[in-house]
């Protein structure tokens, strides 16, 4: 699960930044696992782009590549598949 949205306005939602990359919802097959969504502030305008590909990112890695620096926000939450009924559940 990844999403990335570039180019955000200081002063408005992120419905008016570019998303280069749209949200997938969790799909755990099995045991909990942690969703974190992270805020950076970018350099300027046009500074980043989509990395190749989703799996294995690393956030780290990819914050160092482009100048973020720390994140300026994040906020995490559990989900995990619920037992015998297919379905899955988030926190």
């Amino acid at each position: 699960m990844m999403k990335l949205v570039t180019d955000i306005p200081a002063t408005t939602g992120v419905t008016f930044g570019n998303e280069v990359i749209c949200y997938e919802s969790p799909r755990p097959s099995m045991g909990i696992h942690r969703i974190v969504f992270s805020l950076f502030r970018q350099l300027g305008r046009e500074t980043v782009y989509a990395p190749n590909w989703r799996q294995n990112f690393n956030t780290r890695q990819f914050a160092e590549l482009y100048n973020l620096g720390s994140p300026v926000a994040a906020v995490y939450f559990n989900c995990q598949r619920e037992n015998g009924t297919g379905g899955r559940r988030c926190e």
